[in-house]
Parts: C-alpha cells; structure tokens; sequence
C-alpha cells in the first residue's frame, strides 16, 4: 500500500543543506568549469604562440577591462577549485572526518583561505 502522507512535488528551494554540501556542490560545479575554461585559455595561448602579431593582439586583449574581469573570474574558479581539493584531499587521509563539526570547521576554513587567495589575486590583477 502506498503512503498517502508522503511529500509531493517537493521546492528544492526550501532545503537548508549544511555549508558542507554547498562547498562539495561548488568544488565539483568548479570542476566542470575548468575543463571549458582549460579550453579557451588553450586556445588563448595556441594564439598567442602562432605569430608575433597575434602575440601582441592577445596583450592588447588582455590589458581591457572586461578580459581582465574574465580572467579574475576564471583565476577565482581556480583558487576556489584548488582550495576545495586541498581540503577534501586532507580528509581523505582522515583529518576532521570524524565528525560533522569538523567538516563545518573545515569548510568555513578553506572558504576563509579562498577569500585571502581571491582578494590577493584581485589587487595583483587591478592594481
């Protein structure tokens, strides 16, 4: 018999998942990107390597604005991606997986790391 008091049609919206999910969702979300982003920067540097010409054309591109924002964008996924592995390469050898407080901690920690690693890159970018 089935059970009529079951849930139906339920709002994904209205979960509160633990930071923990969110920062596994981003790093593999993150990962995806990178391949696409490893696309184009190979195809960036493909055409920055063809010729002197083209070599010059790929710095006038880079010093715009709107390029330098892609690639603050493309170096945050990177750092983003890069600190979530770090973190979820040290619970794999079993630190802090013993306890869902553990992983909170160490999720706030390797965000906190991020935000450090993103503002640096921002002002190498910027200024």
């Amino acid at each position: 018999m089935v059970n009529k008091n079951r849930p139906v049609n339920l709002d994904i919206a209205t979960f509160r998942l633990p930071i923990t999910a969110y920062v596994s969702i981003l790093h593999r979300v993150s990962g995806v990107a990178n391949v696409f982003i490893s696309l184009a920067l190979i195809w960036l540097l493909s055409q920055s390597l063809a010729s002197e010409d083209s070599y010059e054309y790929v710095i006038e591109l880079t010093n715009l604005t709107f390029v330098k924002v892609l690639l603050f964008l493309i170096l945050a996924n990177l750092i983003y991606h890069s600190c979530a592995g770090i973190r979820h390469l040290i619970m794999d050898m079993g630190v802090g997986e013993d306890s869902f407080k553990s992983g909170k901690i160490s999720a706030f920690v390797m965000i906190a790391v991020a935000m450090i690693l993103l503002t640096l890159s921002f002002f190498w970018l910027f200024l």
